[in-house]
């Protein structure tokens, strides 16, 4: 058992759309990320996702409407639900989800990252 700084785990690195593993319990992941920039719209098919907003905003494009989260706030996405996540400038994000998940649900392109880092 140790504690695990978040601000610490994000400064190992720069790169954007690509989650790294903080954490592990219960077969889910605890993941952190930095986005910035448009993603893909996607869904997953078995799995609900937890974003965490820890600093700046994030928005996401859902049928019909967009949630905007600012830092402090979460949404968790259900299963089988279309989002697309974007955030005009970078923001950081903790993320819950089942370690089966991937990144890109159902879409997989240039954006998709099947094996993620533990850092």
């Amino acid at each position: 058992m140790e504690k695990i700084n978040l601000q610490s785990k994000l400064s190992t690195f720069n790169e954007y759309w690509t989650p790294k593993i903080v954490g592990e319990l219960n077969n889910q992941f605890v993941k952190v990320a930095k986005f910035k920039g448009e993603f893909v719209m996607h869904k997953h098919d078995l799995e609900d996702e937890l974003f965490y907003v820890i600093d700046g905003k994030l928005f996401i494009e859902l049928e019909g409407k967009t949630l905007e989260l600012n830092s402090g706030e979460f949404v968790i996405i259900p299963k089988g639900v279309q989002h697309k996540p974007y955030a005009p400038e970078e923001v950081s994000i903790l993320l819950f989800e089942p370690a089966s998940t991937l990144n890109t649900g159902n879409t997989k392109n240039e954006l998709t990252v099947s094996k993620l880092d533990k850092i």
